[in-house]
C-alpha cells in the first residue's frame, strides 16, 4: 500500500467528512490531496487516500441510468447524481486537487470527453488524468510487472488486455457483464465471452508470443465477475490456463488509480510514470 504524500499547500476550502452526523464528527480540513474515481456502470467508487474509499450504487432509484455499458448517457443527470451521492454520504472533496479517473479500455474520445465534463463539474480538479481500467487493475493487483493478460469482468462490460510492464499492448472488450446474468445470460456464457476475447488476441500473429507467455503465467481477473467461482472455473477449462483472482477484485482498478495519483503527484514531470492527461 502506498504511503501518504504530504503536500505543501494551504488547506482546501472544503474538508473531508466521513460519517453521517455533523454533531458527532466535526469537519476535518485537509490539503488538496489527490483522489481517484471509478465511475462504473452500476457503482461509483472514489479513492480519498490510503484506507479511505467511498463505494455506493450509481443511479439507484432513477428512471433511467446515467451510465450504460461504461458510457455516460446523460451528462447533466450524472452531475446531479454524483453531487447527491457526495452530499448524502457527507463526503466533500478538496477543491483544486489532482484527479485520476478510470476509463474503459478502447473508450472513444467523445466518451472520455463526456466523463471529463462531468468530473470537472463535480470535483473541479486542477488536473484530470485518465487511466485505462485494465492498467489500473494491474497496478492495484500488484501484477503490473512483466507480460500479463488481465480480464476485467464488470457489471456491464468485459475487458481483456495484454499488458507489458504496465502498458496496454492490445485489448478487446465485449458489452456483457455480471448484471446480465439475470437476463438470459449464464455464468458460462459470460466466461466464454472473456475467453473469446483472449482467443482474439492470440489469433494476431504479432501478439501470439506475448499471449503465450502471459497464459503460462495465468490470467488475472478483476471486477465483479472475479467473485464468481462459476465464471472463473469455466475460464480455466476453456482457456486451459490458470486464472488468478485479484485479492480485492472489485476495487483493484480504484486502488491502482489511487496509486497512480500518488505517483503522478510525486513525479509531475515524469511522462513515463503518469497516466494520460485529459485533453
Amino acid at each position: 500500500m502506498p504511503h501518504p504524500v504530504t503536500v505543501a499547500r494551504s488547506a482546501a476550502r472544503t474538508g473531508l467528512l466521513i460519517g453521517r452526523s455533523h454533531t458527532t464528527r466535526p469537519p476535518v480540513a485537509v490539503d488538496a490531496a489527490p483522489i481517484a474515481v471509478d465511475l462504473g456502470s452500476s457503482v461509483l467508487r472514489i479513492w480519498l487516500g490510503p484506507g479511505r474509499t467511498l463505494s455506493v450504487p450509481l443511479g439507484h432509484g432513477l428512471r433511467s441510468p446515467v451510465v450504460r455499458r461504461g458510457r455516460i448517457v446523460d451528462g447533466p443527470a450524472c452531475v446531479t447524481e454524483l453531487r447527491r451521492i457526495l452530499r448524502d454520504h457527507r463526503t466533500s472533496v478538496p477543491v483544486g486537487g489532482l484527479v485520476v479517473a478510470c476509463r474503459p479500455v478502447l473508450a472513444a474520445p467523445a466518451e472520455q470527453e463526456a466523463t471529463r465534463r462531468v468530473l470537472a463539474a463535480v470535483l473541479a480538479p486542477s488536473r484530470l488524468l485518465f487511466l485505462d481500467s485494465v492498467r489500473a487493475g494491474a497496478i492495484g493487483a500488484g501484477a503490473a510487472a512483466g507480460t500479463l493478460l488481465l480480464a476485467d469482468i464488470g457489471a456491464q462490460l468485459t475487458e481483456v488486455a495484454l499488458l507489458e510492464d504496465g502498458r496496454v499492448v492490445a485489448a478487446r472488450r465485449a458489452e456483457v457483464g455480471t448484471r446480465d446474468l439475470n437476463h438470459a445470460t449464464t455464468a458460462g456464457m459470460l466466461a466464454d465471452a472473456a475467453a473469446r476475447l483472449v482467443r482474439e488476441l492470440r489469433q494476431d500473429p504479432a501478439l501470439r508470443p506475448l499471449v503465450r507467455t502471459s497464459l503460462a503465467r495465468g490470467v488475472i481477473v478483476i471486477g465483479d465477475g472475479a467473485t464468481r467461482p462459476d465464471v472463473t472455473a469455466r475460464m480455466v477449462s476453456t482457456l486451459g490456463a490458470a486464472v488468478h483472482r485479484a485479492a480485492s477484485p472489485r476495487t483493484a482498478a480504484l486502488t491502482g488509480a489511487g496509486m497512480a495519483a500518488i505517483s503522478a503527484l510525486r513525479h509531475p514531470h515524469d511522462t513515463k510514470r503518469r497516466p494520460e492527461r485529459s485533453a
